[in-house]
């Protein structure tokens, strides 16, 4: 298959990338800027783009057979602070990045699209999602050592969600761990829907790798169109 990914320098879609080529795919790497990437692998071009421009997203959709967005402000594998910053100063940008995303796709209504997102949007019991439970996602955000101002940012992740959720094109939407860093590729793991996976310690954690695993496997066997998925050990 060829994949697009859309954030193809940061923790998560970085690992895609490398997990879509181990399984013998082909893979358009994006990135705001690629005119500096140094990519001596097989099967793998690299290309810029605008997550927020409709154009520009549309532009690299030819010949894609599913595109996958690890969109964020920043890049939180080179600069975490400054990430986070740019989260809390404009929580809107997962919206408007979902319609530009959706808008784009308009012309090319057969190519899939997975959307990487955040945890906030899990729900805590039924109907409540983590960003709305003011009490657990500060104590969360203060476990993840991330400023409690950051739930802000997690509420506009949410809205994302809720963008692609009007929408009838093949959209997925993955929300990984809360706490998800970069650490062994296990391929163990469970799958999960609308509600937070947690281990037997109460904690709900996954590595960039295993998220990447997911990623790929719900690539090659979609279960998740128009719906939403989770994984945690």
């Amino acid at each position: 298959m060829h994949i697009g990914v859309i954030g193809a320098t940061g923790t998560i879609g970085s690992r895609v990338v490398t997990e879509a080529l181990g399984r013998g795919h082909h893979v358009t790497a994006l990135s705001r800027d690629a005119s500096q990437i140094d990519e001596r692998r097989a099967n793998v071009t690299w290309a810029g783009v605008d997550v927020l421009d409709p154009a520009s997203i549309a532009a690299v959709l030819p010949g894609l057979d599913v595109l996958i967005s690890g969109f964020q402000p920043g890049n939180a594998a080179k600069d975490l602070a400054d990430t986070v910053r740019r989260s809390i100063a404009d929580p809107t940008v997962h919206s408007t990045a979902a319609r530009a995303l959706l808008k784009a796709l308009e012309s090319h209504p057969r190519t899939r699209l997975i959307v990487i997102g955040g945890a906030g949007s899990l729900e805590t019991e039924p109907g409540v999602a983590l960003a709305d439970d003011v009490d657990r996602i500060h104590e969360t955000l203060d476990q993840l050592g991330l400023p409690r101002e950051y739930a802000a940012a997690a509420r506009g992740a949410r809205d994302g969600l809720n963008v692609l959720r009007t929408s009838n094109r093949l959209w997925t939407y993955f929300s990984p761990a809360e706490a998800i860093a970069p650490g062994e590729r296990t391929g163990r793991f469970r799958i999960g829907t609308d509600q937070v996976v947690r281990d037997a310690d109460g904690l709900s954690r996954i590595s960039a790798e295993d998220a990447a695993v997911a990623l790929i496997d719900e690539v090659e066997l979609p279960r998740f169109v128009q719906r939403r998925f989770t994984i945690g050990y």
